[in-house]
Order: structure tokens, then sequence, then C-alpha cells
């Protein structure tokens, strides 16, 4: 097998590369790029890839002749996917249709594994039911809407051939992900109170938002099954990547600060009080559980524990 990994330097992409030799074994070539290349700790040498280039796709494409994509790159956040809207809808839905449209020409027998994200079911979830892959696609932000897009465009595409499955992975955390989450911006305001460079309270909006949370080390070993059971799996079939439990936003934050050295006051603030849109967001994987063969393997308060000790790292490395 030989697997390229487009957005292999984001948050995901190092988990992804590490499932891939853990559950495929050893005769596995994983090619990892990004928009920009250069030396990883984890990945080694990273080619450069914009998958906005259509032309840079398709050469890649041939120059590496892979039988898997994984097709990661994406705006992450979605803060940041609201402030580029112009930006986002080309990384997110021309970006995949260059890759997509890259491999039915170059390389028609190569799997295609999009990864795009259970918020595509939006207000579905407000139905309080773990969302399953045949939950109506009702996104609510301009995050979701684009991924959604790009996720029925290469369920299109299937249709003429596109050895595809769209994989809809739910809320994930872990060491290393970046302060535009919830989770690590609640644990690095932690670590900075524990380290005296901020005063000893957290300000806070509406934590009563309920959300699907897995660890990025089983999220990406649902990836890594895909890629090792394509040769039975059906094309264009969709994988939910879920728990099926819902966290309390609070109570994760309350778990965070249990884990405190120090004592550190919660305050609301009004001007962050906002009701969630999706009160509640949680999963249904059972077709991953059935087909793949995957399980969540690591316990989410152990997740919280390890992100908690990567933020002190990073604030005492900064």
């Amino acid at each position: 097998m030989r697997v390229l990994i487009t957005g292999a330097r984001g948050f995901v992409g190092p988990y992804v590369f590490d499932a891939l030799h853990s559950i495929c074994g050893s005769d596995i070539a994983v090619i990892a790029t990004s928009k920009d290349g250069g030396l990883h700790p984890t990945l080694g040498q990273i080619e450069a890839l914009d998958v906005t280039d259509k032309i840079a796709v398709q050469e890649a494409i041939v120059h590496h002749g892979p039988t898997h994509v994984v097709h990661l790159a994406a705006v992450a956040a979605l803060e940041a996917a609201r402030a580029d809207l112009e930006s986002t809808w080309r990384i997110h839905v021309q970006g995949a249709l260059n890759v997509a449209h890259a491999i039915l020409e170059k390389a028609p027998k190569c799997w295609l594994l999009h990864v795009g994200s259970g918020l595509v079911y939006g207000e579905s979830a407000k139905a309080l039911l773990p969302l399953d892959e045949s939950a109506l696609l009702a996104p609510v932000d301009d995050y979701a809407v684009t991924k959604a897009a790009a996720d029925l465009a290469l369920g299109a595409l299937s249709r003429r051939g596109l050895k595809c499955i769209r994989l809809r992975p739910f809320n994930h955390t872990g060491p290393g992900q970046t302060e535009a989450f919830a989770v690590p911006a609640f644990a690095m305001q932690i670590a900075r109170i524990e380290a005296g460079l901020a005063p000893p309270v957290i300000r806070v909006g509406n934590l009563d938002a309920e959300r699907d949370f897995l660890d990025a080390r089983d999220v990406a070993g649902a990836y890594a099954r895909v890629v090792l059971s394509s040769s039975d799996l059906a094309p264009n079939t969709i994988f939910n990547v879920a728990s099926g439990i819902s966290w309390r936003m609070g109570n994760i934050l309350e778990r965070l600060l249990a884990q405190s050295s120090v004592k550190i006051a919660m305050e609301q603030d009004l001007l962050r009080l906002r009701p969630s849109d999706l009160p509640r967001i949680v999963g249904d994987a059972t077709r991953a559980r059935k087909q793949l063969g995957w399980v969540p393997k690591h316990r989410f308060e152990a997740t919280l524990d390890a992100v908690l000790n990567d933020c002190r790292a990073r604030v005492t490395q900064a």
C-alpha cells in the first residue's frame, strides 16, 4: 500500500501516520504532504502540496501512484473558516474536487478517504438522538456548510467511478491541538495560571453544550482501519467516527480544574454567555464498529489529562 496524506502537518496528521504504520503493518509507504513542506519530527520529510492547485495535485498523484489518499487538508478551526470564507470554500470544496478528479483521471484504482465532519448534520442534532449516517445533512455554520458541500460532491463522483469513503468524525482532541479548540483552550489557561503567568480565574460563556468527544488516536485508528479494509468496502460508504457519549463542556472544564495544582475560580462572562445553536451533538458509529471492527480504546478522562500535561510542557518551554 502507498498512502498519500494531504494536510499532514495539521493536528491529526501525525496521529494518522502512526496509526497507518501500527494497524496496516510494515509493508506500507506513507507520503506526507501539506501546503508547506519541510521536516517534521514524526512525519519526516513532508512534500509541499497545495490542494487548491489542480495541476500540482495531478502531478503528485501521477508521481507517487498512491493506492489510497487520506484527504485531511482543511481549515481546521471554525473561527478561521469564518474569517476567510473564500479561502475556506476553495480549500474544502475545490481542494477535495481537485484530489478526486486527479484520482479519477490519473489513478482510478486509488481509494480516496475524505475526512469531513460530524457537524454536517447540524439541525438534525436538535432531535437529541444519536446521529447515524442516514441523518439529514443540515449544517448551521460556514465551516460545516463547506464540509457538507464537499461530502455531497464526492458522493456524486462516486457514482461516476470514484472509489471514495466519506468519513464524518465528531469532536476529537489530544496533545498537540491548538488553542482554537475548546479543550486545549481550557487546558492552556490552566497551565498558564499554574505557571504564574495569568491570574487564577477562568472566564467562561455557556458551558451547557454537550458534544461527542474522542481521543485523536482513536479517530486516526478508524481512518487506518478503512485503509486496511478498503478492498472489502463498497465505494461511497459513509462512516461516522464517534463515541456515542455526550460530554457537557462544563464537566470537561471541571475535570481539568480538578487536576490543577492551584485553586482556580470560574467566572461567567456575560459577553460570552450565548446559548448554543446545537445544544447536544452525539454520533452513532455502529457502522464503523460492524464493518471495520473499530472501537475507541482510550478513556476520554485520560485524554483530558494528557492534553493538560501537554499544555503544561508547552508553557514551560515557551
